[in-house]
């Protein structure tokens, strides 16, 4: 059992090694959801840089809801209420802890609108190279971890009963 400290220094170190936002924060708790962490990284690609880099909802977030749907979702098509209140409720949390009041990508680093060359929302495919100048301008590093953190503390208070 790693510690909320633990996973979020693994869920980092992920993104450190070039993998999105969404993906380090579900690699970090493949063994967890019964994952290899190629399927974790690979069943998350999609969700990175705000939904396939439109800067929709933050990826970091997005491995949180991913690995929470994965160990707690509901079956029971009347329970998902009760679920989206739990996923609500993590959402704040993670509103509150970033600073940013928000769960938007392109809020989260500071764009008005998604980054795109010719004005087109989703036309932005283009994964700016990892580099140190990168890393100095982009919360992400800090956001997967706080992401694992609340996730993994998640856990601790609510065990997980199969």
């Amino acid at each position: 059992m790693n510690t909320v400290e633990e996973k979020g220094s693994l869920a980092e170190a992920f993104f450190m090694k070039g993998f999105n936002c969404s993906q380090s924060v579900v690699a970090a708790f493949a063994q967890e959801i019964g994952l290899s962490e190629q399927q974790a990284v690979k069943m998350s690609a999609g969700f990175g840089a705000g939904f396939g880099r439109m800067r929709e909802v933050c990826g970091a977030f997005s491995g949180i809801v991913f690995v929470a749907s994965t160990l707690y979702g509901n079956t029971d098509p009347e329970g998902k209420s009760a679920f989206y209140k739990e996923i609500q409720d993590l959402a704040k949390i993670y509103r509150e802890e970033n600073g940013g009041n928000s769960i938007v990508c392109r809020e989260l680093l500071g764009l008005k609108k998604a980054e795109a060359s010719d004005g087109e929302l989703s036309s932005s495919w283009v994964a700016e190279k990892r580099s140190p100048e990168y890393y100095q301008k982009r919360p992400c590093p800090k956001l997967v971890r706080l992401a694992a953190e609340i996730m993994q503390a998640y856990i601790e208070k609510h065990p997980v009963t199969l």
